[in-house]
């Protein structure tokens, strides 16, 4: 399919139903409100074709962005295009899932996660504490830096409570994350989820909720799944 092609459909698989609840999610215009499942029945016409992931992501459009994260091989993108998402990703669905998700399973996951932390933009912070998050959930134990990740959950410990709004978010998932998938750091993670407790985030109109990291690791703990790698974390 074409770009063209793309675009008519995805106007197709819109609904207003749709587009209201990423509305009062915080999704910005423009967009059409097509549903993840019905995005992802459509990945097989557009990964075959590197540049058309690009192009749809370029297009501003929400759905064709999400898209695009859902179909690019995350091997063949490159630093600068992934710096450009980025920057591009105007709520958090496009920066906590579309790039982190893909940045995190590039070859650049840890050196954009760790500047992308350290930006002055809400969004661009959430994209670095989601990547490494992700990161974590897909990397061999043997290849991660634990010394660094200890520093990273001691700074989520000592300032959670004063980041942005969904900075706070994904700080406690990357507390979570460190407690499921990082055994050798279980312990201190939990202490750290014990210390931190419950964060308060403004999710607007919606039913959502902040998960409780002590709690959510717990349940990891009685399936027994703590250290147990995800095959993909681009979702």
């Amino acid at each position: 399919m074409t770009y063209e092609e793309i675009m008519q459909k995805l106007e197709e698989l819109g609904s207003d139903q749709t587009k209201r609840i990423f509305m009062n999610h915080g999704a910005k215009e423009p967009f059409f409100g097509v549903k993840v499942g019905d995005l992802k029945k459509l990945v097989k016409y557009v990964k075959k074709d590197h540049e058309l992931p690009l192009k749809l992501y370029d297009s501003g459009n929400h759905d064709a962005m999400y898209l695009a994260g859902l179909s690019v091989n995350p091997k063949l993108i490159s630093k600068e295009t992934l710096e450009d998402w980025a920057e591009k990703a105007n709520w958090y669905m496009l920066a906590e899932y579309t790039v982190a998700g893909v940045a995190a399973e590039s070859d650049y996951a840890r050196e954009l996660a760790k500047k992308w932390m350290d930006s002055d933009e809400e969004m661009m912070a959430v994209c670095g504490w989601s990547t490494y998050s992700n990161y974590l959930s897909i990397t061999p134990d043997e290849e991660l830096d634990l010394n660094e990740i200890r520093v990273l959950l001691n700074r989520a410990k000592n300032s959670v409570h004063n980041e942005r709004n969904r900075v706070r978010y994904v700080m406690n998932g990357f507390v979570i994350s460190v407690g499921s998938y990082v055994p050798a750091l279980h312990e201190e993670a939990m202490g750290v989820a014990e210390s931190i407790g419950k964060v308060h985030v403004d999710v607007g109109n919606t039913a959502c909720k902040v998960p409780l990291a002590k709690t959510y690791i717990n349940k990891i703990v009685d399936k027994d799944r703590v250290g147990v790698k995800r095959k993909t974390c681009i979702c």
